[in-house]
């Protein structure tokens, strides 16, 4: 025990007198050991501890406190209780002990095994010997953290306080500003709140304390290392004062005055904590309040310049009426709610009555938000506005009062359908219209949409339908699509938008989805004549049904044993039908185009399993020609699919890169598809089936590139072959496949990079290989993309432009003259597609290049330079400043180029050309004065308008 006790006085002397702050951390390891225990340590520390040197005697306890940081789980009760009471007797030593003191009473508060009344025993010692406020940022956060600690361990004995230990905090609190400390403070605020701590006489103290930082003013320093944002100081304040109705006297005071205020944000955040608070009030909280809270939310709706203050606005009115409508349900004391529906009926009824003033619309949402709030609010407001909106609709004659107050209608069905019943949760739409004034309104709507002349009031008469189908689908099942049916051949583009308006539940789609088919299939037979623009309207209306449509597995099925397989039947007949005799009007190229949308976003509604049968379906059909599923499917054996595989290839390019769909026979598939992308001679089915190849590869598993190393040798082949008949198949599945791999960083992109670069000096493949560049940069809109779960890291292009800028500027210097604009296409295309910042930085290197592109006869890399160019000039780097005789030159030729594009990005330029030191264009002002007199008469519009702004400038 000698030796003992020697390590400890050893240990306790070398970092009081040494000041080796590590020897805490070997002292820890002494305890953990077992060579001595905290008691003795704090024996070896007497001499330290009563030294008459204040700095010593702190330097002893914060000694003992850092071993307490590492051993506090090892303490027994005695030796808590004894160091407890140590500690407590050091709080009234002198103030430069206190630290340390107070991070040795943080460490106990986290013992499992505080002797019972020893945190109680803490605090007060903490209350009456320390003003906390006076302590620096480090020492307070100890303090708030020990509150935390024992309140989550000690929640009963605090209690047993009464409102003293609220009265402490208060006094803790009082003036904080470090907003670290801040959080800890609200954090223990909302504890008392929500705990049930006794606030007796204090209640309006600890308000005070709390809500003197509302709102929220805080703005955090560039690279703040702790990341407190003023968003977690809003919510957390927020958890206070909205968290007990006991603060309601003296909080809306509080939030009307802070709704006066000029400061946007503030009343963001008075708004969003007033929806907030009366959550928790009943209607005796806010009674006294009703008419200073209405005139401030109608304030803001009226007269803000903000969406997100007015949305705010109309929440809180939401929330307050919900809060008063409680009242009608529980309560049997005066109804509030009356009372201030009356308030707003009085302010915004009449405004109803004047649709072409501007106060139309704040008013409706206004009776709108308080609509929404309730059975009983819904009903009152209804009965008053809606007679007097029907007869206003009657009673005007122009169609933009008549669309208006049909879309203020239209809002209030919305109202009405969020309008959630206390009783079952149903919607309580008996409040607004019985089952035959529905009816009636149904009818009304289905005679104006067919009649109507105006196609405002159409719009407005569809979109009413739809609202209302969504509340009532069984009627429009039984009364409207019949209708529809009837009248679709006679008012036709009306009648599909109709259905695809009203198609959101999934029992609605079954019923519309057969009648959009029918007129497919008409078109295709020759039944009833259509136009290709109404056949394209009628996929239209298809893909926004698959838009819409409620997710559920219901709509999953209709699509899956509906929709997919009669397209597929439709097109596939078209196909064989164009093929041996009158072509149909669906294999026409714009048609096609419309339907794949509509089976891409169709396989997106369905479920996994679902997803996973309609994969394998288009599998088998395009490699074995089963048609088993498609519905008429009497096709020939050995039929052809040429017209209608990139179909089955957009609904493959959307299955394969849904992570949760796998793909059956797969090198199968990719084998057919290069054969097709090799073979083909129709361009939207060897397109197709490139990107569906590339879409496969870029998610294919590392290490199985096989085939795809076969597929690429017989690609460049076929490329490297002067009599090849198939030169832009090859190239198009080449560059679909080195999109797929350069967007995954794959090794083999290096390869095909080479390639495409040499095709560059290729004379008939050159220019297309200029133009594969723009497809390799730009993002893809229906395939390789993150929309459709595609593999592509971050920063591709610029990955991209660093590798490769070297390769195209020997290119060009090496390609002999009648090459060099390929090379300078490629340029312009890889630059364009550049991130600004990263076109900023690099351009200055290119310039000479640039130059040279804009003397090329191409108007297309006229265009993608120009546009490269014109940030640059912005900010212009000095090597553009010496090369500005070249650029002026240049840019006042394009001035006559055939193209209106090019000659509005050139006045641009020039434009941007006027803001260079003056000393540097003074001497080219007369010259280019002189050059815009042409563009200022020139025949279109838009060029006279640039040229006017360039030559202001200059």
């Amino acid at each position: 025990m000698a030796a003992d006790s020697t390590l400890a006085l050893s240990l306790v002397e070398e970092f009081v007198s040494g000041l080796q702050d590590s020897k805490a951390k070997d002292a820890a390891k002494g305890v953990k050991d077992g060579k001595f225990t905290v008691l003795q340590l704090v024996e070896a520390l007497g001499s330290s501890l009563t030294s008459s040197q204040p700095h010593t005697r702190a330097r002893g306890v914060l000694l003992l406190s850092e071993v307490l940081q590492e051993c506090y789980r090892e303490l027994t009760e005695r030796e808590v209780e004894v160091l407890i009471a140590f500690y407590e007797n050091r709080l009234k030593d002198h103030y430069v002990v206190t630290p340390p003191v107070l991070k040795g009473l943080k460490e106990l508060t986290k013992c499992t095994n505080l002797p019972p009344g020893s945190a109680v025993s803490m605090l007060r010692s903490v209350f009456q010997d320390i003003h906390v406020q006076s302590l620096m940022l480090s020492e307070r956060a100890c303090v708030y953290s020990m509150l935390i600690n024992i309140m989550e361990t000690r929640e009963a004995e605090l209690k047993g306080l009464g409102a003293d230990f609220v009265f402490g905090f208060v006094q803790s609190m009082d003036g904080e500003r470090d907003p670290r400390n801040l959080l800890l403070a609200f954090q223990i605020a909302k504890n008392l709140i929500h705990r049930g701590y006794e606030l007796g006489k204090f209640t309006e103290e600890l308000f005070e304390v709390t809500s003197c930082y509302f709102p929220i003013d805080f703005s955090p320093p560039p690279n703040d290392p702790h990341g407190i944002t003023r968003e977690e100081l809003v919510q957390a304040l927020r958890a206070v004062l909205t968290g007990t109705p006991n603060f309601a006297e003296f909080l809306l005071p509080l939030l009307i005055e802070k709704l006066d205020s000029d400061v946007q944000s503030a009343k963001l955040d008075s708004l969003q904590t007033l929806a907030a608070c009366v959550s928790q009030y009943e209607h005796k909280h806010v009674a006294e309040f009703l008419q200073g809270l209405w005139t401030a939310v109608r304030r803001e709706v009226f007269q803000t310049s903000s969406e997100r203050i007015e949305s705010a606005g109309l929440a809180a009115l939401t929330a307050l009426t919900s809060c008063l409508s409680r009242s009608v349900l529980s309560s049997d004391s005066e109804d509030s709610l009356s009372t201030f529906l009356d308030f707003i009926l009085t302010d915004c009824k009449h405004h109803l009555c004047e649709p072409d003033l501007k106060l139309v619309w704040p008013s409706a949402k206004l009776l709108q938000a308080a609509c929404s709030a309730s059975t009983s609010a819904s009903h009152i407001i209804t009965a008053a506005v809606m007679p007097s909106l029907l007869e206003q609709y009657n009673n005007r004659a122009q169609c933009s009062h008549r669309r208006t107050l049909l879309e203020v209608v239209q809002r209030f069905i919305h109202s009405v359908k969020n309008c959630q019943s206390s009783d079952n949760g149903e919607c309580c739409v008996h409040c607004l219209l019985l089952e035959s004034d529905i009816e009636l309104a149904l009818d009304h709507l289905t005679r104006l949409l067919l009649i109507e002349e105006d196609d405002t009031v159409s719009l407005a008469v569809v979109e009413c339908a739809g609202a209302l189908a969504q509340l009532h689908p069984a009627l429009v099942i039984s009364k409207l699509i019949p209708r529809l049916k009837n009248e679709l051949y006679t008012v036709r583009q009306r009648c599909l938008s109709a259905l695809a308006a009203v198609s959101i539940k999934p029992s609605v789609v079954q019923e519309s989805t057969p009648v959009l088919l029918e007129v497919l299939r008409s078109a295709h037979t020759g039944d009833v004549s259509f136009s290709v623009d109404e056949v394209v309207l009628t996929c239209r209306s298809l893909q926004r049904i698959a838009e819409q449509v409620q997710d559920t597995e219901e709509a999953g099925r209709c699509f899956h044993n509906i929709i997919i397989p009669h397209l597929l039947s439709l097109a596939l007949q078209a196909a064989l039908q164009g093929s041996s005799g009158t072509p149909s009007p669906l294999i026409e190229e714009a048609v096609l185009s419309a339907m794949v949308p509509v089976i891409s976003t169709s396989c997106s509604r369905l479920q996994p399993t679902l997803a996973g049968q309609t994969a394998s379906r288009a599998v088998s059909l395009f490699l074995d020609g089963d048609v088993s599923f498609l519905p008429d499917n009497s096709f020939p054996s050995h039929m052809q699919l040429l017209k209608v595989c990139f179909l089955l290839c957009s609904e493959w390019r959307f299955l394969i890169e849904r992570n949760t769909v796998e793909v059956p026979q797969i090198d199968k598939l990719l084998s057919a598809l290069e054969e097709m992308s090799c073979t083909c001679s129709h361009p939207l089915s060897y397109t197709s089936a490139a990107k569906c190849f590339a879409g496969l590869v870029n998610k294919k598993p590392q290490g199985q590139f096989v085939l795809i190393q076969r597929t690429m040798k017989r690609v460049c082949s076929e490329l490297d072959s002067p009599s090849s008949s198939v030169h832009t198949q090859a190239f198009t599945l080449m560059i679909w496949v080195s999109k797929a791999l350069l967007l995954r960083y794959h090794p083999l992109f290096t390869t095909l990079t080479d390639k495409l670069f040499s095709l560059l000096d290729d004379a008939g493949l050159g220019p297309m290989a200029a133009d594969g560049f723009s497809l390799l940069m730009s993002d893809s809109t229906d395939v390789l993309n993150r929309a459709s779960h595609a593999d592509v890291r971050i920063m591709y292009r610029q990955r991209f432009f660093s590798e490769n800028k070297a390769k195209l500027v020997q290119g060009f210097n090496a390609a002999p003259q009648e090459k060099k604009p390929n090379y300078l296409k490629a340029l312009s295309n890889i630059v364009n597609k550049l991130p600004k910042q990263v076109q900023v930085t690099e351009l200055p290197a290119l310039l000479s290049l640039l130059l040279e592109a804009l003397s090329c006869p191409d108007q297309d890399i006229h265009l993608t330079t120009l546009s490269c160019l014109e940030p640059v000039l912005v900010n212009p780097p000095q090597v553009l400043i010496q090369q500005l005789e070249a650029l002026v030159n240049r840019l006042l030729a394009l001035l006559c180029s055939p193209a209106m594009s090019v000659r509005i990005a050139s006045l641009s330029c020039i434009s941007a050309l006027s803001y260079f030191p003056v000393h540097e264009v003074l001497p080219f002002r007369a010259r280019v004065l002189r050059a815009l007199a042409k563009p200022l008469d020139d025949k279109k519009r838009l060029v006279r308008r640039e040229a006017v702004q360039a030559r202001a400038q200059w």
